[in-house]
């Protein structure tokens, strides 16, 4: 109701995000793009891994701060089929590709130049970055805030279904 009554864009287009994050913990979001590198990404396509979608930017100064915990846990974890897709909200594609260089981000990483306009974003309510998104091995969202203790919620996630 608020979302189609609110006078305010920005109190329409918060209330449209809150409800569309809502609808979407335990469904299997449907990401799919083309990395920056080349590479063709589908999420759908992942399942048996665990894959963390970083909603960030180059310009984000606590999306930077979490990047050491985030390289840590997938260079630890990646062999035992943790992956990461990293949605950037950047303008710029040059900033983007030299930051992933220098960084050794390895993963693959959507650009679209549109900032806060980022299909993603918009699809999914993204009003703050960064956010990360579990998904675990079925393909479904299971943690919308993963940034705390991110290394210990990726390795339970790995382990779930591997016990019998």
């Amino acid at each position: 109701e608020l979302a189609a009554s609110a006078k305010d864009e920005q109190i329409k287009a918060a209330a449209r995000g809150i409800l569309e994050k809502l609808s979407l913990s335990g469904s299997k979001p449907d990401i799919k793009f083309t990395a920056v590198d080349g590479r063709e990404v589908d999420l759908q396509k992942m399942n048996g891994k665990v894959v963390l979608v970083d909603f960030w930017a180059t310009w984000c100064g606590p999306c930077v701060a979490e990047l050491p915990n985030v390289k840590a846990a997938y260079e630890k974890l990646h062999p035992k089929g943790f992956e990461i897709l990293g949605i950037s909200f950047d303008n710029t594609k040059g900033k983007l590709t030299s930051f992933i260089k220098k960084e050794n981000m390895t993963w693959p990483q959507y650009f679209d130049g549109k900032g806060w306009q980022n299909d993603f974003g918009q699809r999914f309510g993204i009003n703050s970055i960064p956010a990360m998104w579990l998904i675990n091995k079925k393909g479904e969202l299971v943690d919308m805030n993963a940034r705390a203790n991110l290394e210990q919620k990726v390795e339970a996630l790995l382990a779930e279904g591997s016990e019998g």
